[in-house]
């Protein structure tokens, strides 16, 4: 079926208010699904970078799910007929921390859709812009504390017979390294703290079969946490103030992969941070911005 871009853009502009508190137990779940041994969390602590997406949950009714996981599309997001869906990236900044126990309130809206068609067929983007409150700010003044883009990319499954493009090498030069060994109880907790129902990061036959990768696939942005869960283990003082991921390969949980980062330029306030594969190749790349 040919892409009705026309139609697919008469979504721009859409937004969608919703709002939620800052409890602590999320905090204190995705804390022990990293592995971290950190002390209980308490009314008024830091809310760590990239840990907003335990909050605003998809609650959508179950006759409101579709095949796969995801919320049927059309409400919201525009109804792409593609099947596959993927958190491609994401660019964010960070005006000041969040703390435990706030209320929140986050603002999205459809920024742009376009189509491209690749080597594997019909590719159609979707960006949206998320831009979050809280309810005193600065000075006791409300505010905008984080802002998010978000890429989201639509595809159809791979034809049969169909050769992926050769991955590229991942970076080298790490100064921090950590091994990760994926397996479904990570994956499951992690689609558990964020309500996060795309099949393809529990039901192994329909990872495989349905949507043609060859097991389960770790979310991208638990890499992305990873990332800089691991730039909080070596500098556990910095302030992040900007963030930008990018997925380039998926990552199967079939093999271990490495969180891998270092300090770039002379005064150390950029970061360099990636995913590599067992094999060597880039999963993920990202840069972080410390204040």
């Amino acid at each position: 079926m040919p892409i009705d871009l026309a139609y697919l853009q008469q979504w721009i502009g859409r937004s969608e208010r919703v709002s939620d508190t800052l409890s602590l137990t999320p905090m204190a779940a995705l804390a022990a699904t990293l592995d971290r041994d950190d002390p209980p969390v308490a009314s008024g602590d830091a809310l760590p970078p990239l840990w907003h997406w335990l909050y605003f949950l998809p609650v959508h009714r179950q006759s409101l799910v579709g095949a796969d996981g995801h919320p049927k599309r059309g409400a919201f997001l525009p109804p792409v007929e593609l099947p596959r869906r993927m958190w491609a990236g994401s660019q964010l900044t960070f005006s000041r921390a969040l703390k435990a126990g706030d209320a929140i309130t986050r603002v999205s809206t459809i920024e742009d859709v376009t189509h491209k068609r690749g080597r594997s067929g019909d590719l159609v983007f979707v960006r949206v812009l998320h831009q979050i409150s809280d309810a005193t700010g600065v000075a006791g003044v409300a505010g905008v504390a984080i802002t998010e883009r978000q890429d989201i990319v639509y595809r159809d499954h791979p034809a049969a017979g169909e050769t992926p493009p050769a991955p590229q090498l991942a970076p080298d030069g790490a100064r921090w390294t950590r091994e990760i060994h994926p397996d479904p109880v990570l994956l499951f907790r992690y689609s558990a703290l964020t309500l996060n129902g795309h099949r393809i990061h529990y039901d192994r036959p329909y990872a495989i079969e349905h949507e043609g990768y060859k097991g389960l696939v770790v979310h991208g942005p638990l890499l992305a946490t990873l990332l800089l869960d691991l730039l909080r283990r070596e500098r556990p003082e910095a302030t992040v103030a900007a963030f930008s991921f990018r997925a380039m390969s998926p990552v199967i949980d079939t093999a271990p992969f490495f969180v891998c980062g270092r300090p770039e330029g002379d005064d150390g306030t950029t970061v360099k941070l990636w995913i590599a594969g067992s094999d060597g190749t880039s999963r993920m790349e990202a840069s972080a911005v410390l204040a």
